[in-house]
């Protein structure tokens, strides 16, 4: 079995790790390379020749009209899509430092706690909010209730949930607001210490308001993880990512810093598509 990112022993042994808190990681560790992708669900080919560095520690955007094959690729990444019974790579790679995410060999729900996602709707377990961001936990193997409390005041700060929910941590996880049920599967996220965040349109459902917290949340969490959020709203890329990707038609068409991407793009499509003459 390939140890995804050839974790320390502290990883392997779950009652040893600093609960909680990102470990140390290299900046080889850190990247993502995707190189000469493509992927099909069935005979529909939805990617065609991907190839992008995504960079430590910074917020990548995919932009693109529905149907581009951004959440395809962004699933890609830890392996979601080994759910459809149809995928299937025709080519190409995907690598986490030096590991290829595809290697059969590979642990793939190591690999899925190391890349954690946090999805379009919001999708709090039926369970007390403690036990939302304790049950990761439990499942790798961590029952010390110290250590349990620790690790959710530590997710829930880190989400910036803690002070609006530590007097009910026992309430169900339902009786949140829809900005703060995706706050908390954020939470959730962070509490099985990963290095990577992905995001599939994460505020499409929300209100201003709850779309504003979340995004100053993606800001925050960027010193310490790396992440890629998918999203159709462009101010959004606009306002969260240091990076940004265009795709059309499942085709990568433009990726460079944001800034860029928006007031000086290389391809007309791109100038196109951030207009809005289309999409």
């Amino acid at each position: 079995m390939v140890n995804i990112l050839q974790m320390p022993e502290t990883i392997s042994n779950p009652a040893a790790r600093n609960v909680g808190a990102p470990q140390p990681q290299t900046a080889q560790e850190n990247a993502i390379e995707i190189k000469d992708f493509d992927f099909a669900y069935g005979t529909n080919q939805v990617l065609h020749d991907v190839s992008l560095s995504i960079p430590e520690r910074a917020v990548t955007a995919f932009i693109g009209p529905s149907g581009c094959g951004k959440t395809t690729l962004l699933r890609c990444l830890n392996r979601m899509n080994d759910l459809v019974e149809s995928a299937r790579i025709l080519r190409g790679s995907v690598h986490i430092g030096s590991i290829d995410i595809n290697d059969p060999a590979l642990d793939v729900v190591e690999l899925r706690r190391r890349v954690g996602m946090v999805f379009q709707k919001s999708n709090p377990f039926p369970k007390s909010i403690y036990d939302n961001i304790a049950y990761g936990l439990r499942i790798a193997g961590i029952t010390k209730r110290s250590l349990l409390d620790e690790a959710v005041e530590k997710s829930l700060r880190g989400a910036a949930l803690w002070d609006e929910v530590k007097d009910r941590l026992n309430v169900s996880g339902y009786g949140l607001s829809g900005g703060q049920q995706q706050r908390l599967c954020i939470a959730r996220a962070l509490a099985v210490e990963p290095e990577f965040i992905l995001m599939d349109e994460p505020c499409s459902a929300l209100d201003p308001i709850a779309t504003a917290k979340v995004e100053e949340l993606i800001r925050q969490l960027k010193a310490k993880y790396t992440i890629v959020i998918v999203t159709h709203n462009m101010q959004q890329a606009g306002r969260v990512s240091d990076r940004t990707a265009f795709f059309y038609l499942g085709r990568l068409i433009e990726y460079s810093d944001t800034r860029k991407i928006f007031s000086n793009p290389a391809q007309k499509q791109t100038e196109d598509y951030i207009t809005g003459r289309f999409g």
